[in-house]
């Protein structure tokens, strides 16, 4: 499939992702409750970062991958909102302390780095040999959509119930207590996986779902696998910090799901009628920062005038 990316940009920014997972390894290598102020400096960094990149895509290739790069990070940092949302309930099911969560998260987001990267390199080899594919992900993301806007209120389900997760408690044998930051120990001369591993790996068999929403999102924005891979990148390095940001403050956003349903059915509603009329990126990325904003404003002023009624 063509890419405005030369071996060498592709190089240079596997290079970058390295350094970066290196030197937020080496920062934070002790397991610790990450506080309200670290989380939103390390939040407002990475998403300076993606702007960064942004500019560089920009004056390197033109303004429309810019366009494309910017809109899809949008929708990817939007979907990862209600990975929020489940990693809460998910800490809550395993009863992950707080100061051992920051581990988790860390190293789910390279196991989803390696799924997504997979996911990209698999939809991109299928949309190059068969491009009425991507009229069956616009119906995918249709359909979720509708079903995201009319159940919206439905309790989120039970991480432990992932068939990936039974799966591997079945397969492997876990240790019933915690064991510090360890993912696995030694007793009674056997290796047993620790509560926080079944918990990394319950995290990671989430992904996978999220992750059949968010690649065919970005594919509906573009599908150069350059900008699709590294809009993806970005969106979900700036997950961890955002989820000890917004973890608990996800309830203020009542309507945001609303707005997400909105984006899913826009954009797989853009693909489907793709063969008959292509709409511009930039007509996209304001539809899309349009839903998104007015979804987040009507979160806030409801939540606003309830406390009115009750004061």
């Amino acid at each position: 499939m063509q890419t405005i990316a030369t071996p060498a940009a592709w190089f240079w920014f596997a290079a970058l992702i390295i350094g970066l997972l290196a030197l937020d390894l080496g920062l934070h290598r002790q397991s610790r409750e990450i506080g309200f102020r670290e989380a939103l400096t390390w939040s407002l960094g990475w998403i300076g970062l993606a702007l960064l990149f942004n500019g560089f895509v920009y004056l390197k290739f033109g303004s429309k991958p810019a366009l494309e790069f910017l809109a899809g990070y949008v929708v990817e940092k939007a979907l990862s909102v209600d990975n929020i949302f489940v990693f809460v309930v998910l800490f809550q099911a395993f009863a992950v302390p707080r100061r051992m969560q920051h581990r988790v998260l860390f190293w789910g987001i390279i196991g989803a780095l390696l799924m997504r990267g997979l996911f990209i390199a698999g939809g991109s080899a299928l949309l190059a040999r068969f491009h009425w594919i991507l009229y069956l992900f616009g119906l995918f993301l249709l359909l979720t959509g509708i079903r995201l806007l009319v159940r919206r209120h439905a309790q989120p389900a039970d991480p432990k119930a992932n068939p990936l997760y039974r799966l591997f408690t079945r397969f492997v044998p876990t240790a019933s207590q915690y064991s510090g930051d360890r993912f696995f120990v030694l007793a009674d001369g056997r290796w047993l996986a620790t509560p926080l591993f079944a918990s990394l790996v319950a995290i990671e068999a989430v992904d996978v779902v999220f992750a059949l929403d968010s690649i065919p999102a970005i594919f509906a924005i573009t599908t150069d696998p350059f900008i699709v891979l590294t809009s993806n990148v970005f969106a979900i390095f700036g997950l961890r910090t955002m989820f000890f940001l917004l973890g608990g403050a996800v309830e203020r956003f009542k309507h945001l799901s609303i707005g997400l349903a909105l984006v899913l059915i826009f954009v797989g509603a853009k693909l489907i009628v793709s063969g008959v009329y292509h709409v511009p990126v930039t007509a996209s990325l304001v539809v899309i920062i349009t839903l998104l904003g007015s979804s987040i404003l009507a979160s806030l002023w409801t939540r606003r005038r309830r406390s009115a009624e009750t004061a």
